[in-house]
């Protein structure tokens, strides 16, 4: 039976972890995708053991199954951006990258490099430089926080390490980690930099890096310049960090994009 495909909303994709708290990964990047206009289809990369304070566990999802998922969804949906989240190592990910790449040559991938969990799991070990700078070079978008940046290139600041990977990929140097300068990201595309003020009035949530990349790849499904989807990512961002108290957030409709 030939499938109807609906056409009022863009799909984007998301390749992540399933959280069973629902507050990061998989659950967290579709609810994300919907409250921001987009079909969300979703591959799981990941089985994890947590809540949304605890990390227990990780069991990887093999790359010729990820693969599997992904490949009848690219045959069957118009979709044009891919966010990453956890995948097992960058040799992983490399592949699934150029894996996208071949099918889908136009598809762009927002990556956003989990390299520990909130509750402080560590999934990599020892980071190799040049296997992530051939990843950077494949990709449209890269999310770090300050101190995953520091991580991946070696380098002492955020900003320097932010700059040198711009000259790979469109870098968002996420300021939730910032020592000076808490909740301010930066857009390096590669220059000039984009300065994205933050607010005082947020609570610390399980996810939250998850729901910014994810809500950036929304906003660039729904054909948005790079620096309005950052910025629109933000505002969304801000409203799940304020929705409560507890490190489970809310996700609410979108009613505050700069258009």
């Amino acid at each position: 039976m030939e499938e109807i495909i609906q056409t009022t909303q863009p799909f984007a994709l998301t390749i992540a972890g399933l959280d069973p708290s629902g507050g990061a990964g998989l659950l967290a990047d579709i609810k994300t995708f919907e409250h921001n206009g987009v079909y969300g289809l979703g591959v799981c990369s990941a089985l994890t053991m947590q809540t949304g304070a605890r990390f227990l566990g990780v069991e990887w999802v093999p790359l010729d199954q990820i693969i599997a998922q992904v490949k009848p969804l690219l045959q069957t949906y118009p979709v044009a951006c891919c966010k990453i989240g956890i995948v097992q190592d960058v040799y992983t990910l490399s592949s699934l990258v150029h894996q996208l790449l071949q099918w889908q040559p136009d598809i762009r991938i927002v990556l956003d490099p989990v390299l520990k969990a909130t509750a402080g799991f560590s999934f990599h070990g020892i980071l190799q430089w040049e296997a992530w700078k051939q990843v950077f070079e494949a990709i449209y978008l890269l999310t770090p926080n300050y101190e995953e940046a520091k991580l991946l290139t070696g380098y002492n600041t955020g900003e320097e390490a932010a700059a040198v990977m711009a000259q790979c990929c469109h870098v968002l140097l996420k300021g939730g980690h910032h020592p000076l300068q808490a909740g301010v990201d930066t857009l390096y595309s590669p220059s000039p930099q984009k300065i994205l003020p933050g607010t005082a009035a947020v609570t610390a949530k399980h996810g939250s890096g998850c729901v910014l990349s994810a809500a950036v790849t929304a906003n660039l499904a729904r054909q948005q310049s790079l620096l309005t989807a950052c910025t629109n990512a933000k505002a969304y961002t801000e409203k799940f960090l304020s929705s409560n108290a507890s490190p489970l957030g809310f996700h609410a409709p979108l009613n505050y994009s700069i258009s």
